[in-house]
């Protein structure tokens, strides 16, 4: 018998492949991560090109979007979490159930806390692509709309609809 085998002949996780076991699953989730945050930016609105927007130029209208959607936030119109906050409960739902499930698993194999990860890594991967297919609209509130509508009318710009 030796280093890295229990009793039962079964081959138990070293400190050192448990290290890489623990990166893997830390690369894993920053990938899903940053997967999440551009495949889940937010619409915005869409401008109309009248003489306004001609003229102070399409820099200057992302600015005033961005301006009249902190005012829209600062006011209490809440954009809600939209697609991002859905995808990112279902990731850790996910991560969550994988990791009981794997813990049981792998303490009947008598490795529960590889299992755990594992369980973790492929649950949070299930949870992620779940909530990315499934997640509906990420249309925000109808308040939030109408006030980043309104403030950009009161600018001189024509709102012509989200996307």
């Amino acid at each position: 018998m030796g280093k890295g085998n229990d009793s039962g002949g079964r081959h138990c996780a070293s400190d050192t492949e448990m290290s890489g076991i623990r990166m893997n699953l830390f690369r894993a989730l920053v990938l899903m991560v940053g997967t999440l945050l551009c495949a889940c930016s937010g619409p915005k609105p869409v401008l109309y090109p009248n003489a306004h927007l001609q003229s102070v130029g399409n820099e200057t209208a992302e600015q005033d979007i961005e301006a009249c959607k902190e005012a829209a936030e600062t006011a209490g119109a809440d954009e809600g979490s939209g697609k991002a906050g859905r995808v990112a409960t279902s990731t850790g739902v996910g991560a969550g159930v994988g990791a009981a499930s794997g813990a049981v698993g792998g303490a009947i194999s008598g490795a529960a806390g590889q299992g755990s990860l594992i369980g973790a890594a492929s649950g949070a991967v299930w949870g992620l692509l779940t909530g990315l297919f499934t997640a509906g609209s990420s249309q925000p509130s109808q308040a939030f709309t109408n006030y980043v509508n309104r403030c950009l009318q009161e600018r001189g710009y024509e709102v012509t609809g989200w996307q």
